[in-house]
């Protein structure tokens, strides 16, 4: 087996009284993608700090393996930094240059000669879909093109390693699913990925492997669909309209479900068994249902439960 291209062990972070980070360990495989997801403050944002070197852990270690050569955070930083591409959760284009002079810019920060860079930006634009847009200026983006630019940026150095913190947060479901597409592309081409995100769509569209955070810890790990398995019962039954809550506490549908739970006006029962319960609810023509397969949402949910949590 090839060495993981990033092995992280063991990870703390106190700001504080506040442990952020509290023993997270993990590792991804070259040509992986690896996802972390969980709520507000789980710890995520500060976990790809550490990995950038941007942060440094109290505790624990973020080594690389590139090109064949075990690197380790902050030793070594300039040395991984070369070898990285990062999508941050913020806009950080030159609004001044054009999209060409953006990726030339960009690439100078990592030593390239301008020769070889310039030999790189028709593909790179091209890959973005943005080749007719190269004499355009950021603010003449929507937010689909800037982040397929930033995406763009982040190749110029052709990293063996993404780090994607929330790539596809504010863009409508085309600009979505263009991203999702480029980034299946990466995959294919060898490229790993980390990925923290909000969306347990692109999760589970995107990751080989999940790695679920809360309050700084590590609560769960492994491939999508195993994680749905060993979690949840396989079908959800939703429940909704008038006098729907009070189904809720109705003994005889409990007995019918392995789990019950509230959301709103929203009825979830979660069963190895759908049929006897949707014959059960016949006797409500007034809901509606709603039955399907258990998701990475029920997981996430069931995980780190349904409480709305504040940024900060």
């Amino acid at each position: 087996m090839s060495a993981p291209l990033i092995e992280v062990s063991h990870l703390r972070k106190r700001y504080g009284e506040s442990v952020v980070v509290d023993d997270v360990s993990f590792l991804i495989a070259p040509g992986e993608c690896l996802g972390v997801i969980g709520p507000n403050g789980a710890g995520k944002t500060t976990t790809i700090r550490m990995a950038l070197g941007l942060a440094t852990p109290d505790a624990g270690e973020v080594a690389y393996t590139l090109d064949g050569t075990r690197l380790t955070m902050p030793q070594d930083a300039l040395a991984i930094k070369a070898r990285l591409g990062v999508v941050s959760q913020f806009d950080t284009l030159d609004p001044d240059f054009n999209l060409a002079e953006n990726l030339l810019v960009y690439g100078r920060y990592f030593g390239m000669k301008s020769a070889d860079i310039r030999a790189r930006i028709p593909q790179l634009l091209d890959f973005a879909a943005l080749s007719h847009k190269a004499e355009a200026k950021p603010g003449e983006l929507s937010g689909g093109m800037k982040r397929r630019l930033s995406l763009a940026r982040a190749l110029v150095n052709d990293p063996q390693l993404l780090l994607l913190d929330e790539p596809t947060t504010g863009l409508d479901p085309q600009a979505r699913h263009l991203m999702w597409e480029r980034l299946q592309l990466l995959l294919q081409q060898g490229k790993s990925i980390l990925l923290t995100t909000h969306f347990m769509d692109e999760a589970e569209r995107l990751c080989h492997r999940l790695l679920v955070l809360d309050h700084g810890r590590k609560i769960a790990e492994g491939k999508p669909r195993d994680l749905i398995a060993e979690h949840l019962e396989p079908d959800v039954v939703e429940v909704y309209g008038v006098g729907a809550l009070a189904l809720a506490s109705d003994a005889g549908l409990a007995a019918l479900a392995a789990r019950v739970e509230v959301s709103g006006e929203t009825v979830f029962f979660y069963t190895a068994q759908a049929r006897p319960l949707l014959a059960a609810l016949e006797a409500h023509p007034q809901l509606r249902t709603l039955h399907r397969p258990a998701n990475l949402e029920d997981l996430f949910l069931k995980l780190t439960g349904r409480q709305i949590r504040e940024e900060g």
